[in-house]
């Protein structure tokens, strides 16, 4: 939100809006199959935002892994801005929107190429379709992320956990895995593991991260 890209599960997200079909199910990959014009329309009026500018929390991230004092974000977010504010290594388990496919010869298209096209994007080298390197709903979590995701976190001294609802698995299972000394919350709204954390702050992420001195 602190970007201008409204997230999923908070009071304003994409799922407390209104539409003829629910974001759940046009973001499946069943819905994806069978009506892939229409999933391209979604695609593209929500889930893609080329004027969005890293905020003070992806900054700040940065800034502390360049600092030698955080060794790696394991973020759900699809857009890319944490490689844009100067992240290096950023463990995507829902892919990028910035990673589109073809799903015959693998060519790889970025999202701008995705919105100069109208309809359903076929691939300028074989014709086929392309398909966003985002994981979709009936789909699994890449396995290299996922497997660096928990080694991390099975490592981590401190973990903060920012701007997630922590209802959405694989993905917030994941906290299972840390062991370490300080489990931090990080999130505007309660979340399910609010009572096992050494300390919540509920207020904006980006606002608490850009108080940090590194």
């Amino acid at each position: 939100m602190e970007s201008g890209i409204p997230d999923f599960r908070s009071q304003d997200g994409l799922y407390h809006q209104q539409y003829d079909v629910p974001p759940e199910v046009i973001l499946s990959h069943t819905y994806y199959e069978k009506q892939t014009a229409s999933f391209y329309q979604f695609y593209r009026n929500k889930m893609i935002c080329l004027t969005a500018k890293p905020n003070a929390a992806h900054e700040k991230l940065a800034e502390l892994e360049q600092a030698g004092k955080l060794k790696a974000i394991v973020t759900q977010n699809i857009d890319g801005l944490h490689q844009m504010a100067g992240s290096r290594n950023v463990l995507e388990l829902h892919g990028s929107v910035h990673r589109n496919y073809c799903v015959a010869c693998g060519a790889c298209y970025d999202a701008a190429w995705v919105m100069q096209t109208e309809g359903v994007p076929h691939c300028e080298k074989c014709g086929a379709k392309v398909k966003p390197n985002v994981v979709l709903y009936e789909e699994s979590l890449p396995e290299k992320a996922l497997t660096e995701a928990v080694t991390e976190i099975g490592k981590a001294d401190l973990l903060l956990v920012g701007g997630t609802s922590l209802t959405v698995y694989p993905a917030a299972g994941l906290l299972r895995y840390f062991s370490g000394k300080y489990l931090v919350l990080l999130n505007r709204d309660a979340t399910p593991m609010d009572e096992k954390a050494d300390l919540v702050i509920r207020a904006p992420i980006g606002e608490v991260l850009g108080q940090i001195r590194v």
